[in-house]
């Protein structure tokens, strides 16, 4: 038998409730996946873990998710945010994003950014497919996007905000997390141009801010952020 497929649904999940498949999830089991009456799913909402269900048809169109039996309970994700100057690759950024553990997507325009617009329904859609894909539990919160200024002021005093530094100023990444006390924190990326000498100072001065490096290589935006946050797990996240 096939594995079960994944699916996120917004809907409380207990035994026995019954939850309706979206038009979108009804024609992908359906129609792509070739799903039939009774096969078996599995489902999470980020609130109450992971459930088995079977797929009902009431009719060629719909499909009806009959909830049977908890398979996982809901876990505590990391409380690991990513900030980021948006680029022509934001798809990649949520997706890896979301597969690395993330619990929040901060867009950031920066003085250097060059993405004017963000399409937040197609961020929300890539990072339920990649949370359905990795078997997390849980859906990244899509934050609004804001200005720097608004992000700097606004970001709370008891959590860590590390800045990755292109200028090659920063502390090495290892050391930085390694001497770290504070539990709560977040990466900021910036756009490919790098950040303004503005906001390179107005980052020396935050009281949360510490800027790290990530050896003698640029890196591209994207890649940046993965292997920051790869550090992050691998050093005091889930991996250990």
């Amino acid at each position: 038998m096939a594995k079960p497929l994944r699916l996120f649904v917004d809907n409380a999940l207990s035994a026995g409730a019954s939850v309706a498949a979206t038009e979108a999830q009804a024609h992908y089991l359906l129609h792509v996946m070739r799903r039939a009456p009774s096969d078996p799913v599995a489902l999470f909402n980020g609130r109450d873990g992971e459930w088995r269900a079977r797929v009902q048809t009431p009719s060629k169109r719909h499909v009806v998710f009959e909830v049977e039996r908890q398979l996982r309970a809901q876990t505590a994700v990391p409380d690991l945010w990513l900030a980021f100057a948006p680029v022509k690759r934001i798809d990649m950024i949520v997706e890896k994003a979301s597969e690395l553990g993330v619990s929040a997507l901060l867009p950031v325009m920066t003085r250097h950014t060059d993405v004017s617009r963000i399409n937040f329904d197609r961020m929300r859609s890539i990072a339920v497919e990649a949370a359905e894909q990795c078997e997390r539990l849980s859906v990244p919160v899509i934050q609004p996007a804001q200005n720097f200024d608004a992000f700097l002021a606004g970001w709370p005093a008891a959590r860590r905000l590390y800045y990755l530094d292109e200028t090659g100023g920063g502390i090495p990444i290892a050391p930085a997390l390694h001497n770290e006390a504070v539990a709560a924190c977040g990466f900021l990326v910036g756009p490919e141009g790098g950040f303004a000498p503005a906001e390179h100072e107005a980052l020396a001065q935050h009281s949360s801010a510490v800027g790290v490096g990530l050896g003698p290589r640029v890196l591209r935006a994207e890649t940046a952020a993965f292997a920051a946050l790869s550090c992050w797990q691998a050093l005091r996240g889930d991996w250990s």
